[in-house]
């Protein structure tokens, strides 16, 4: 089974829900609510669950080998590092666009 492609649907900074992400597996399967969580001991995938009872959750889709966990973890890892990089990009370009607007704008006034 390939992880054909990877998507983080939502990146956040406060919290410890860092993204949502969803895996497609060999262009015909996809899991959703797949959450970067940011734990006591640095980042981790959780994988969709849903509660059952009080207090427990319980995984609704996951890997069962250990060797596919790791893989699954550091293709999720990956995309969530090139998104937050694109993210720190397009920040910086609009920040950039802002004061090239309102350099523009002063040289007019003048």
């Amino acid at each position: 089974m390939n992880i054909t492609d990877v998507r983080i649907r939502r990146l956040r900074e406060d919290g410890k829900m860092k993204a949502v992400v969803s895996v497609t597996f060999d262009n015909a399967f996809v899991v959703h609510d797949i959450k970067i969580i940011e734990g006591q001991n640095g980042l981790f995938v959780a994988m969709p669950s849903r509660k059952v009872g009080d207090a427990e959750y319980r995984d609704i889709a996951h890997p069962i080998h250990q060797q596919m966990r790791d893989t699954l973890a550091k293709v999720v890892f990956e995309a969530y590092e090139k998104a937050l990089i694109e993210e720190k990009a397009n920040e910086e370009n609009l920040s950039d666009k802002k004061e090239v607007e309102s350099a523009q704008g002063d040289s007019a006034i003048d």
